[in-house]
């Protein structure tokens, strides 16, 4: 695997090291030591998917306040997304920031998510399925979030038209430093 470093202390673009012949490839997409080694939790306690039927669908951003925290590892299995990473926590020199890319199945890109980081996505095409990789247990006492389209945060969302929410990520109010 190679993990490249975000803007955001904690944030990891992980691509997989594909083996390729002519029965197509193979490749590792998790190993505990290499998440270990970078000082990433590597403590999986759960596996959820996401299907999305219509593409400009955004789900989030999510997040667990303390001391609850949940990291991820999010990959997108059909279709396409732009994945968001949200700084949240004050402690951090990043506080505010985020980092946004497109995964697909084609291109074999996944995006650790640290505690403290609001997560969310959007699709870019129909049918799109997406897999999270989670250490840290859902408390939903803890769940919050800010709102997609908060203009303090300016998420630069790729699709601005057919937008799909849930009544909950639409109703987050403005976000107070």
């Amino acid at each position: 695997m190679k993990f490249s470093a975000t803007k955001i202390d904690g944030v990891w673009i992980v691509e997989m090291d594909r083996h390729e012949d002519e029965r197509g490839w193979f490749a590792r997409t998790w190993c505990a030591a290499e998440f270990r080694q970078r000082g990433l939790n590597p403590n999986l306690s759960q596996c959820s998917a996401s299907f999305n039927r219509r593409r400009g669908t955004i789900r989030g951003m999510h997040y667990q306040c303390a001391p609850h925290e949940e990291a991820k590892l999010v990959r997108c299995m059909r279709g396409a997304i732009f994945d968001v990473a949200l700084d949240v926590d004050p402690q951090s020199p990043t506080v505010k920031q985020w980092v946004g890319l497109t995964l697909t199945p084609e291109n074999g890109t996944a995006l650790y998510i640290s505690p403290g980081c609001a997560h969310g996505f959007q699709t870019l095409a129909d049918d799109t399925e997406v897999l999270y990789m989670i250490a840290g247990e859902f408390r939903p006492a803890s769940a919050r979030g800010v709102r997609w389209n908060d203009p303090f945060f300016s998420i630069k969302w790729p699709l601005s038209d057919g937008i799909t929410l849930s009544p909950r990520d639409a109703g987050y109010p403005d976000f107070s430093s």
